[in-house]
């Protein structure tokens, strides 16, 4: 059987970027999926914080 090649959609971990500089314990993550191909570049996107009750920031972590 030929090997499956690696798919383009993979999945990532956004991070809060406001919390960390908060000083609060806890971390705010999501898990979503991009297209490698698409966006090559690090995903920022404007997320729920539920530790400081706004939207922050989100940007993806390795």
């Amino acid at each position: 059987m030929a090997k499956k090649a690696k798919g383009n959609r993979i999945q990532v971990i956004l991070e809060c970027t406001e919390h960390k500089e908060s000083g609060q314990p806890g971390t705010s993550r999501y898990v979503t999926k991009k297209n490698r191909k698409n966006t090559p570049e690090r995903l920022e996107l404007k997320k729920y914080n539920p530790i400081l009750r706004r939207m922050t920031v989100h940007r993806e972590i390795k």
